[in-house]
């Protein structure tokens, strides 16, 4: 059954209010190649994205999944 109106401004709400969003460019083709690798680990395009920004910037799961605000808190 798909997703209501009500359901889907429900979770564009809470997508804008939780997420912020980065568009990236590849060279035609690449992302074919992308996604192809990111299958070989059992992982869709923005979680292996997610996964090497995490590991670019030195953070673990949690301290990844903490917004900026969170983060001033601690």
């Amino acid at each position: 059954m798909p997703a209501s109106k009500a359901q889907q401004r429900a979770v564009a709400k809470y997508m804008a209010a939780n997420y912020d969003e980065i568009k990236i460019r590849v060279p035609k083709g690449r992302k074919a190649d992308i996604d192809a690798y990111a299958k070989t680990l059992n992982e869709s395009i923005n979680g292996l994205m997610n996964g090497l920004l995490r590991d670019a910037l030195g953070m673990n799961e949690m301290e990844w999944k903490q917004t900026s605000d969170e983060v001033g808190e601690a």
